[in-house]
């Protein structure tokens, strides 16, 4: 019953812009690492730019309020991985800024980047512990 109340979903038109758009992110990225590149970074260097680009510039479209729109439009392609996880990581302490800096900003910026930041370092250290004994062991 659901399915015949609920509007068809465009999916060739959506896929369609998911592509574009998505494709523009990498290309933008692509744009910046050789940008990067020419100015004398070694490659390493430049690829941690370009993340550390990205990240910046969609965290601030997220909270212009700028992100939510362009994702909107879209759709799957603004999900890739770098932008997405920023918008991702951005978006709860953008949502709760009414409530105050420490107790809105503060308080909920780490909901979901808690668990990614806890989980990165947990096994950092384990990989790390595994990589230490394995050198000590030869």
């Amino acid at each position: 019953m659901a399915d015949d109340i609920a509007p068809r979903s465009p999916w060739a038109k959506n896929g369609f812009w998911a592509f574009v758009c998505g494709g523009a992110i990498c290309a933008f990225g692509q744009l910046l690492f050789q940008w990067y590149s020419a100015a004398g970074m070694s490659e390493n260097d430049a690829r941690a730019t370009v993340s550390v680009t990205l990240i910046g510039l969609v965290a601030l479209l997220t909270a212009l309020d700028v992100y939510d729109d362009f994702a909107g439009f879209a759709g799957a392609g603004s999900l890739v991985p770098i932008t997405g996880f920023a918008n991702s990581m951005v978006s709860p302490a953008i949502e709760f800024k009414q409530e105050g800096h420490v107790l809105g900003i503060g308080a909920n910026m780490f909901k979901i980047a808690g668990p990614v930041i806890l989980y990165g370092s947990f096994a950092s250290a384990v990989y790390g512990a595994v990589l230490w004994i394995f050198q000590q062991v030869k």
